[in-house]
């Protein structure tokens, strides 16, 4: 199985795994701009690199791992994402959907496509989640 993950893995950073984790690490950059935005900033990297390598990865609420609220699972979190969807959030969900439908014209490409959407999901909610590891 962890053969098939790496291969996976390589196809997919080859066919547009690479654009979308630079896109997150781009959006990363722009949030270490302010001091404000440092944690944006960090999520942004630690999910970039699951959208560098997201087979055997998954995310998950740190609240339901950790059984803890934390800042980032709170209303904090809440505001936190509200003001992330309207800044970066919506576009890099458009930016994976964009990616899913092209990924999803072939039968080959639909294992992709699902990771596109996956993304997708994360990228318009990702304050209060963790990325672990699939067993």
């Amino acid at each position: 199985m962890a053969v098939l993950r790496l291969v996976f893995n390589i196809a997919w950073f080859i066919l547009g795994g690479f654009v979308m984790g630079l896109a997150w690490w781009l959006a990363g950059l722009l949030c270490f701009i302010s001091i404000i935005g440092i944690p944006f900033g960090r999520a942004c990297f630690v999910i970039g690199e699951m959208a560098f390598w997201p087979f055997g990865q998954d995310s998950m609420n740190r609240r339901a791992l950790t059984g803890n609220e934390d800042l980032g699972t709170g209303a904090f979190g809440m505001v936190g994402n509200i003001i992330w969807f309207l800044l970066f959030g919506i576009w890099l969900a458009i930016g994976h959907i964009v990616h899913a439908f092209a990924c999803a014209i072939t039968i080959i490409g639909i294992p992709f496509a699902l990771q596109h959407l996956k993304l997708a999901i994360l990228s318009l909610t990702p304050i209060g989640q963790t990325v672990v590891a699939k067993a």
